[in-house]
């Protein structure tokens, strides 16, 4: 009955933990469990050593089989307790496990996370190095480009013979006479073109090429060749180096040039401006770059007429090229030539005397009374005295112009050497026995005296003979008149001879080639045909001579 009354007991408890299971905890359900196995464990030992006193006493059977029964109950509520803690363990290490695979995925979330940073930076350089192999082919193509027009720089440098131009030269504001027709006649010539475009900088070996290329295209009038190479350069150089950079500007100062040439002034207007902007921001407001490209935008209003809107530009020009270079610098005496110019076609005459007497000055001291500057001044002030009605000061220039002309070319002045302007006034005076008698025919030759590289002189001819006409002198005006008229005939006869050499040159070369015996060596027509090129180059050398 005790035994019995244990089992229900148990059961109860079972049942009654079994219904608080629910409200309990995992480790207090293990921990109840435990108890109850160590508890049926006693209980089992009690009962095996209860049944074995049954047998020994071998009486009873029914009491046996109770025991036997609680036996079988015992060893059952064991193996479910024994099953409830293997699941309990199972349960923890599929909870470790299920940790172990959270810690896991939460690494492998990081990694994702780094690896998505690693994409991300490998794609940003992947695309610059897409952009810089893009930007290698663009390189590679101008550059072939380039070495395909190379010879262009090689026939560039045999024409100016090895002689860099000066950094910084300074573009004459308006030609004179002789001048103005040869450009009526041709385009700017390649030296004076770069002498323009080249102002103030120089060009980096990377546009040299380039650069040559447009000043040989535009110097011969082939814009449609000339305009679309500047273009080219100017987006390879903005996507190369930016917008503001040095070569942008000078590239735009060259476009702005051909643009000029075309009479295209709104637009060269536009890019000198721009090409100013840069240069102010890039090289500083004082540099001679600077004052270059503000004297071509100068030039370009005077040649438009705007001379109030160019002459303080011209000013601004004049006062860098002095704090840069010097108040005596032949540059800044044509800066001065110039700011006269701008002034005397407003009619400023007192400051116009100002301006060339000064240039005349630094001419004289810095270059000689022979250079072509000094004679050239000489008569842009006898102009500006002529236009106030001075005509003795006119005359007086005209004349010294003219003596020191002749005296280049025949020697010193004597009673048997006399210049042309003596000559005329001597005509003049014997007008009526010079009708008679002598013609002018035997006076001819000074027309050598106003050479094609000196047209100056030949202005002044043609300024000092209008000043006879005005004085009622014209038997003297017809004579230096004359002579003008023989010096521009054989001005003519050389551009003429200049061109027909140009159109023979190439028909030389090709045939250079041909011209060469079985062991290499030039045969005799070959040497004579360079002999004939090495005169028609003299003869352009000596008509683009500044």
């Amino acid at each position: 009955m005790f035994l019995s009354s244990a089992i229900n007991q148990y059961r109860i408890r079972k049942i009654e933990s079994i219904g608080k299971m629910t409200q309990m905890t995992q480790e207090e359900i293990v921990a109840n469990t435990k108890t109850v196995l160590q508890g049926l464990e006693a209980l089992r030992l009690e009962h095996v050593s209860l049944m074995t006193g049954l047998r020994e006493a071998r009486h009873d059977t029914e009491k046996s089989d109770i025991v036997q029964k609680n036996i079988d109950s015992i060893e059952l509520g064991l193996g479910e307790a024994q099953v409830m803690l293997a699941l309990v363990s199972h349960l923890q290490n599929v909870e470790a496990e299920k940790q172990k695979l959270r810690t896991q995925v939460r690494r492998l979330c990081q990694e994702n996370a780094w690896l998505r940073d690693e994409l991300a930076n490998t794609q940003q350089k992947l695309q610059a190095s897409e952009q810089t192999v893009a930007q290698l082919e663009e390189e590679k193509k101008h550059l072939e480009f380039i070495n395909s027009i190379r010879k262009y720089d090689e026939n560039q440098e045999q024409e100016d013979g090895g002689d860099k131009p000066r950094a910084d030269p300074v573009v004459e504001l308006f030609p004179e006479d002789e001048q103005e027709e040869r450009h009526n006649m041709s385009p700017t010539p390649p030296s004076q073109f770069a002498n323009q475009a080249n102002a103030g900088y120089e060009i980096p070996a990377r546009l040299r090429t380039l650069h040559n290329l447009v000043i040989q295209y535009a110097s011969q009038g082939r814009y449609e060749v000339a305009v679309p190479l500047c273009k080219q350069a100017l987006e390879d150089l903005e996507k190369t180096s930016g917008h503001d950079h040095p070569d942008v500007a000078t590239m735009l100062n060259i476009l702005a040039l051909v643009y000029r040439d075309q009479n295209k002034y709104k637009e060269a207007a536009n890019l000198l401006n721009d090409a100013l902007t840069i240069r102010e921001k890039t090289l500083g407001e004082n540099h001679p770059a600077v004052a270059a490209t503000l004297n071509n935008l100068a030039v370009l209003y005077g040649k438009r007429g705007k001379y109030k809107d160019a002459e303080p530009l011209c000013k601004r020009a004049l006062e860098i090229r002095e704090k840069v270079l010097g108040t005596d610098h032949p540059d800044v005496a044509k800066q001065l030539n110039n700011l006269a110019l701008l002034c005397q076609n407003q009619g400023k005459y007192e400051e116009v005397e100002l301006y060339y007497q000064r240039a005349l000055e630094i001419y004289e001291i810095k270059l000689g009374p022979d250079d072509p500057n000094v004679a050239k001044t000489k008569n842009n002030l006898a102009s500006c005295f002529l236009k106030q009605g001075k005509y003795k000061e006119a005359e007086v220039l005209y004349k010294q112009v003219l003596t020191r002309a002749h005296e280049r070319e025949f020697g010193t002045i004597d009673g048997d050497n006399k210049p042309i302007w003596q000559v005329a006034e001597e005509r003049e005076e014997n007008k009526l026995k010079n009708r008679e008698n002598t013609p002018y025919g035997e006076y001819g030759g000074w027309h050598k005296a106003a050479k094609v590289d000196s047209p100056t002189v030949t202005t002044t001819l043609k300024n000092l003979g209008a000043l006879y006409r005005r004085q009622g002198k014209y038997e003297a005006a017809e004579t230096l008149e004359d002579c003008a008229l023989r010096s521009k005939k054989e001005a003519l006869d050389l551009v003429k001879q200049v061109k027909v050499a140009q159109i023979l040159g190439s028909d030389d070369k090709r045939r250079s080639k041909h011209t060469k015996g079985p062991s290499g060596s030039e045969s005799v027509e070959s040497v004579k045909m360079e002999n004939v090129k090495m005169e028609r180059e003299d003869s352009a050398k000596r008509l683009s001579r500044p």
